[in-house]
């Protein structure tokens, strides 16, 4: 890297980067930024920004800068229909002249150029194409209606976003119009594509040829053509390519060339598809391909592989019967050294795919899983924890883009159908909520996918919004779990939409609750299930729901940054906890209950833009049910971004301490006091005293808290907590750092009954003496030397074996691994030595044969005295 710079400034805006085209390194050339409302001059060589042009004052979006001779122009959009053009001194940025030009109409979409001083927009009805000069400053404009072009279409128009010498491409009902400008400012149609589906930027070939590609489909493939700008007739490269339908349509494409021997134009394509995966064509084939929709995970889910069945031919266990062959054959010539480099290299494949680790069956530790993610794309994948290989992948359908729907996003995943061990010829299922657009009253969108298959099972488009998803923790004779999705108008669905699922909820509707956070207005809400909904036509799918409590925190020194609760699924081994003095302590154990962290409003952006006396968090922990607060604390000079993570009975939390200039991680353990004083030990032997008989949130819990500060060295991006089957084994915090790995921290280093000298039952008991801050010990990083670079999450899964637990991470990149907190102390360690084992076994047998034989003879010898 030669030089890097970094430019400030006070408000979001669209970046735009101006790189003059004769830029050499010996030459004190200016760089053009444009970013948070503000235009940078930069030199070329040493990166030093020579002057700065604040347009954060003025209401332009800023959409193109033009550099001719000693003037910079800058145009743009005051509002929909108003342009301005401002033009500045390049050597020290002072502002030369500012000109308007209000159109008669608005416009839709920014500003496209198509020359130097040249642009086009559509008009607000989009039906009309117009035509901006910029010439010295001064703003004029013509317009042309798209009809006068071509008489057969109709409908509204999208210019395309590519870049080509006098040209543009516009879309309009699934056609491509291919349009120049002349010098004069008319308007000539040069093609009209049918099915058309992408259009590059142009490409320099030569100092007077510009190159560009398109693709349109027809009869079930994808038709690349690669054409010179000003020789239209004549096509530079045809090409026809068959792409999994599965990757949807193509989004973008880039072209590039290359010279062939015999000195003429070769050209290769990377095409951007709908899934946002990458394709490199070249010469009609297919050259590679990438799965980078994978780096855009927004949710996880696991489904257990299927039981291997005894009587199952091997053939059918490896999907078919003529691989089985080809692989026994490739293994024969293999054992008689006549394989090929290409057979070996098929062998190699064979063995990973048949090793123990990466079977389709689930296995008796349960190590071997399915992790099923949706990507931002609306992608689903379902990925082997073996080795990582994508088992099936499904582009939605019902999450393309329609008339419908024009702007589908996939928002989480949730298991749908998990059946139990009576109804294994069952395939589970999981549940993707979509909806059609970025905002929260856009329609949902259901699909039920097959967890084996990947088949779209059914899709559902129902008119009501998602705003909240709740899995129920019952199920159906189908092991189908009961969902509800709350809407954007006080409305609850029930799913699935069967009359069973009506009984069920109608038997436990009275303990139905749940909350919701409005983070804009600081209002935390509890709700409860009123009746079915009084609408126009008849649902009774439909309930109306009824609010029973809020919190509502003063917005003028307090706003809400984090809330956190804790796993459905999470299994707690034991209720109570032996302290040092062998007294006993109950865990104050609630799946009710709710972490919430609040920043003072000042305090609530960047950390470093307030001063440590306006800045504090104040944390809650609220029972959901009642809305009753049970434990507040205000940590003064303090600001977020706050991560948390709630498990069994205690908090974590990390944030920032503007005092000390550090980060800090605090933890925070709620005991129950109701059942301090009931320790007598004859009703635990009669079984008097039963620890987990149901705890009523309406009685008013005597809760005590015990908490605890520590420094940390690290940003933290994400935190998770290691799950195990049945909870017994010890806890691992795991942190995402800000340099994208992941540490393993004990939970024992974030005990808040840590002292500075321990007793000796205090240490007999594993209390860690206290230090100021957080160890960080570089074996304790489970990625090791590797980066998830990008990392934005952590999920963790418990194994079947009690001891470990399974961690995947996922960011730009994706890690997998299994890390045991408390060692496997219930299985055998893969070092261990069997064949000593076998060999003492042995030995013992041969040992006892022997005295018993030496027993019999001594026996008989007495007998005979």
């Amino acid at each position: 890297m030669v030089w890097e710079s970094s430019l400030p400034g006070s408000k979001a805006s669209k970046s735009i980067l101006y790189i003059p085209k004769n830029l050499k390194a010996d030459k004190d050339d200016l760089i053009l930024v444009y970013g948070k409302g503000s235009l940078n001059a930069v030199s070329g060589v040493d990166g030093e920004v020579l002057w700065k042009k604040d347009f954060s004052g003025e209401s332009i979006e800023v959409s193109h800068i033009i550099q001719s001779s000693d003037v910079i122009y800058v145009t743009g959009f005051v509002d929909s229909s108003k342009i301005s053009v401002y033009g500045l001194n390049a050597k020290n940025g002072e502002l030369l002249e500012n000109n308007h030009a209000a159109l008669p109409f608005g416009t839709f979409g920014e500003l496209l150029s198509v020359s130097g001083d040249m642009f086009v927009v559509l008009d607000e009805m989009r039906s009309k194409i117009v035509i901006v000069h910029l010439r010295n400053g001064e703003i004029s404009y013509n317009q042309k209606h798209i009809s006068d072009l071509t008489k057969d279409l109709a409908g509204q128009a999208v210019i395309l976003p590519s870049r080509l010498p006098g040209m543009f491409a516009l879309n309009i009902n699934s056609y491509v119009l291919l349009i120049k400008v002349t010098n004069q400012g008319e308007l000539v149609l040069v093609d009209k594509v049918n099915n058309g589906a992408a259009v590059s930027d142009s490409l320099s070939i030569s100092e007077d040829e510009h190159a560009f590609a398109f693709v349109h489909y027809g009869d079930n493939k994808i038709h690349l053509s690669v054409k010179n700008v000003n020789d239209w007739n004549h096509d530079l490269l045809k090409e026809s390519i068959v792409i999994d339908h599965q990757k949807g349509k193509i989004d973008k494409i880039f072209v590039n060339n290359y010279v062939r021997t015999d000195r003429s134009h070769g050209f290769r394509a990377l095409m951007v598809m709908e899934d946002h995966s990458l394709l490199l064509v070249q010469q009609g084939e297919i050259v590679w391909s990438r799965e980078d929709g994978l780096a855009s995970v927004v949710d996880v889910t696991t489904s257990e592989l299927p039981v291997q069945k005894e009587g199952v031919s091997v053939a059918k266990v490896e999907q078919n019967l003529f691989e089985w062959l080809k692989g026994h054959m490739l293994k024969l010539k293999g054992t008689l050294m006549i394989a090929s480099p290409d057979d070996l290299a098929a062998i190699q494949a064979l063995r990973l795919r048949s090793s123990e680790k990466s079977k389709m069956t689930r296995d008796h530790n349960g190590f071997r899983k399915l992790l099923i993610v949706l990507t931002r794309a609306g992608k689903v994948f379902a990925l082997h924890t073996g080795d990582g290989r994508v088992v099936w992948s499904i582009l939605l359908p019902s999450l393309h883009k329609s008339e419908a729907c024009e702007n589908p996003v996939g928002l989480h995943i949730y298991q749908w159908q998990v059946p139990h061990h009576h109804a294994l010829d069952e395939n589970p299922s999981v549940l993707v909520v979509g909806q059609c657009g970025p905002s929260l009253s856009t329609p949902a969108v259901l699909s039920f996918i097959d967890a084996y298959t990947g088949m779209e099972l059914k899709s559902l488009s129902p008119a009501h919004t998602a705003a909240q998803v709740i899995p129920l923790p019952h199920t159906d004779s189908t092991e189908q779990r009961l969902h509800l999705i709350i809407d954007d108008k006080q409305h609850a669905y029930l799913y699935p939409r069967t009359p069973e699922a009506i009984d069920i909820l109608k038997h436990e509707f009275s303990n139905v609750y749940w909350y919701s956070v409005d983070a804009d207005n600081g209002v935390i809400r509890g709700h409860a299930l009123k009746s079915n909904c009084i609408q126009e036509a008849v649902d009774e799918y439909c309930f109306d729901f009824r609010d029973l409590w809020s919190v509502v925190f003063p917005s003028e020194s307090e706003k809400i940054i984090a809330t956190m609760t804790r796993k459905s699924n999470e299994v707690v081994h034991t209720q109570a906890k032996v302290m040092t003095d062998y007294d006993v302590m109950y865990k104050y154990i609630s799946k009710n209950l709710l972490f919430v962290a609040n920043a003072a409003p000042k305090a609530a952006g960047e950390i470093g833009t307030v001063i440590p006396e306006e800045a504090w968090l104040v944390i809650y922990i609220l029972d959901t049910v009642t809305g009753r607060i049970l434990h507040r604390m205000t940590h003064h000079g303090c600001q977020g971004p706050v991560h948390a993570v709630f498990s069994e009975n205690w908090v974590v939390y990390h944030y920032f301490n503007l005092r000390a200039h550090r980060y800090e991680m605090s933890v925070v353990e709620i005991y129950d006091q109701s059942r301090a004083d009931n320790k007598d030990v004859w009703r635990f032997v009669l079984g008097k005293h039963n620890l987990t008989s149901p705890v009523s949130s309406y009685s008013r819990p005597e809760v005590i808290a015990k908490s605890q500060s520590y420094f940390f060295t690290h940003s933290v991006k994400a935190i998770e907590v290691t799950s195990t089957a049945k909870g017994i084994t010890s806890k691992q915090l795991l942190i995402g750092t800000i340099g994208d790995q992941v540490l393993a921290l004990d939970k024992r280093f974030l005990d808040p009954r840590r002292t500075v000298n321990p007793s000796q039952a205090e240490k007999e008991d594993g209390i860690i003496p206290l230090t100021d801050s957080l160890p960080i010990i570089p074996q304790s990083y489970i990625t090791h030397a590797l980066k998830v670079e990008g990392l934005r999450g952590i999920v963790t899964v418990p194994a079947k074996l009690e001891s470990t637990s399974l961690v995947f991470a996922y960011g730009v990149d994706l890690f997998f691994t299994q890390i045991a907190p408390s060692r496997t102390y219930d299985s055998l360690t893969e070092d261990f030595s069997y064949a000593l084992l076998l060999l003492t076994i042995v030995a013992l047998v041969a040992a006892i044969f022997v005295t018993w034989v030496l027993s019999e003879r001594k026996d008989l010898q007495d007998k005979w005295r």
